[in-house]
């Protein structure tokens, strides 16, 4: 289930092109991404890379990007909260003990559950507050950036 989590951080990343956003992947390795981020300090400066790539694309003024700026660091220290949580209950963890715990298992299923899900409301609500922000002529670019970034992942 962490690699939901992880996929979520991506996500985020991706739309990190959207806010400079990428979260839930402090210390672990980013599908699609050759970095590993093991504090949050990489991952911060790895987010404002993008988001100042972002400005330029959409040629963002500045009290769009003083607006912006807020939302995606306290967006990315809700997501990395999340993150840390998810660490509580690990499958691989409950796998290595002598004897199959199949209620452990199941409980940390509905946890990393839990959190996939408070993690995409979160992601949402970054979206919405950014999309606040921008125009209608900057969202349709950053939904164009988006949907190049998918199609080159996804290819």
């Amino acid at each position: 289930m962490q690699h939901s989590l992880k996929r979520i951080a991506a996500g985020v990343i991706l739309l990190g092109g959207l806010a400079g956003a990428g979260a839930l992947a402090i210390g672990a390795d980013l599908p699609g991404h050759a970095m590993r981020m093991h504090d949050g300090a990489g991952f911060a400066a790895h987010a404002d890379k993008m988001l100042k790539h972002l400005y330029i694309e959409l040629d963002a003024t500045d009290d769009q990007k003083a607006r912006i700026d807020p939302l995606v660091k306290q967006a990315l220290d809700d997501l990395k909260t999340l993150h840390g949580q998810a660490h509580g209950a690990d499958f691989i963890t409950l796998l290595a003990q002598p004897a199959i715990d199949r209620n452990a298992l199941e409980a940390a299923r509905q946890q990393h559950l839990q959190l996939a899900d408070q993690a995409s409301k979160r992601i949402v609500q970054l979206v919405a507050d950014v999309g606040d922000v921008l125009t209608v002529a900057q969202r349709q670019k950053l939904a164009e950036h988006l949907q190049r970034l998918h199609a080159r992942r996804h290819g």
